[in-house]
């Protein structure tokens, strides 16, 4: 049990997170920090392995989808977003002993990035008058990054609907996403490894998966339907911040 769980299970959700990377440009962290927490890792943890992963698995969907990644957009992001891995991640440090807060908090983001994702549907009208800038994008992503980081993430989970919200097509949403969570992840990744939260065998396993996992689903969300990507993106980031609530409330 104690092999599957240092190397065979890391993998799979590696394997499981990093294909969901891929395909929703998320950078990976809304689905491999419930499903390593779920398989026995603190969620302190959890959001170290996590980390340790982001950087080479975003880089190989970014690379995949590199047609579809829009650099100047992606620059004023990668400003916002380090600056804002830097205050989240010093956050959660400050809150990592309360299981139970950090996972109300991954539910509240959680919820955030499925309203961002479908605002065009839910305010269409106003959803129409919102148009892309670099102070905006800039302020976004230190806000989305600021939470995400909270949350142990990149902040990639809320890049995507960021870029919805401003009416960027998916394809181009999800491609810059990944290009901005590997920039900014480097920042967090650092942060863990200063505090001794990266456990590195572990994180190697994740890390082998993710990358595998996010070369796949990349070579899938080229082709795939917009409507498919936005719907089981949402279905899968609530359910699985769901699970992760449960798990803190029942031990």
């Amino acid at each position: 049990m104690d092999y599957m769980f240092v190397l065979l299970l890391p993998l799979l959700v590696g394997l499981v997170s990093g294909f969901a990377s891929g395909l929703f440009g998320i950078g990976g962290g809304a689905i491999r920090i419930p499903l390593l927490n779920l398989v026995g890792f603190p969620l302190v943890s959890a959001y170290g392995a996590n980390f340790f992963a982001l950087p080479l698995s975003c880089s190989i969907g970014a690379y995949t989808q590199r047609q579809n990644v829009d650099r100047k957009l992606g620059a004023y992001m990668i400003i916002g977003g380090t600056i804002g891995t830097i205050v989240g991640t010093v956050i959660a440090f400050s809150l990592s002993a309360s299981a139970l807060l950090m996972a109300i908090l991954f539910v509240t983001v959680s919820v955030m990035v499925v309203l961002g994702m479908n605002l065009s549907r839910i305010a269409p009208h106003a959803s129409e008058k919102i148009s892309p800038s670099g102070l905006a994008l800039s302020l976004g992503t230190f806000g989305a990054n600021t939470l995400g980081a909270m949350k142990g993430g990149s902040g990639g989970s809320l890049f995507g609907p960021l870029l919805k919200t401003f009416n960027i097509e998916i394809h181009r949403a999800i491609a810059t996403a990944l290009f901005v969570a590997a920039f900014t992840s480097i920042v967090g990744t650092l942060l863990y490894w200063s505090q001794g939260e990266l456990l590195v065998i572990e994180g190697l396993a994740v890390l082998a998966g993710s990358m595998i996992g996010s070369r796949l689903g990349s070579l899938i969300s080229i082709d795939a339907k917009p409507k498919w990507l936005e719907a089981g993106l949402s279905v899968v980031i609530l359910a699985l911040a769901a699970m992760t609530l449960v798990k803190a409330m029942f031990p």
